[in-house]
């Protein structure tokens, strides 16, 4: 049996605080609280465009982010500025690991699959910038179905994309409500804890294995 990976991007291979550096000639000490927020309603207006079914891509609620984030800390940046950092997350670095683990999970004969909220042009170019797009079958995007994770949808359209089941079919994620949504809709699921004071949220789901790098995947899967 050949097991098929999708790998979530943002915050799983991509690093999203890597803007840290570029706000903090606006925020000052309060770019990582920036940062931080500017990702939650990221997350959050996403979660909330799929439960309404009233679709924007994924830009679009970067975007609408990063506005209540100025207003929320009453920080001013101007359109022009703004744009520059919309555009800088278009080339955030990847995780250390990442470019580690991948050619070893390529070579071991795993299906690998960038799997995002993300545009499919969008990511395709991220991972390129970050050289690490050859270890890809392909780009499976939420923007495919017009939706966004953990709608169970976006799981089942990953399958139907990749030819996979879900026995065979791992879902690799940072978010530990994309891992609850993977394995709510019969997916496997690894949550990647780079930080121990991380928490994977309290639920009735628990991870198929958790690891704390992604280096760390290949020797999880094997054991399962």
């Amino acid at each position: 049996m050949t097991i098929t990976i999708g790998f979530d991007v943002y915050g799983t291979l991509i690093d999203t605080a890597g803007v840290t550096e570029a706000l903090g000639q606006f925020a000052g000490e309060r770019a990582v609280q920036f940062s931080n927020l500017w990702r939650e309603k990221q997350l959050e207006y996403s979660f909330r465009r799929a439960l309404m079914q009233n679709y924007v891509h994924f830009g679009f609620c970067t975007r609408y982010a990063l506005d209540y984030t100025c207003t929320a800390l009453a920080i001013e940046i101007s359109a022009q500025d703004k744009e520059e950092l919309l555009a800088g997350y278009k080339v955030l670095p990847p995780f250390g690991d990442a470019s580690e683990a991948l050619p070893e999970l390529k070579r071991a004969g795993f299906r690998l699959f960038a799997f995002s909220n993300g545009k499919p042009e969008d990511v395709a170019s991220l991972l390129e910038n970050s050289g690490i797009s050859s270890y890809f079958e392909d780009v499976v995007s939420t923007d495919e179905i017009k939706s966004f994770k953990p709608n169970p949808a976006v799981y089942a359209h990953f399958l139907r994309r990749t030819g996979a089941t879900g026995k065979e079919a791992w879902l690799i994620s940072g978010n530990s409500f994309d891992v609850i949504g993977a394995i709510s809709a019969g997916m496997r699921g690894a949550w990647v804890k780079r930080s121990p004071q991380a928490i994977f949220d309290p639920w009735e789901i628990e991870p198929t294995i958790t690891i704390g790098s992604l280096s760390e995947l290949a020797e999880g899967i094997d054991r399962t």
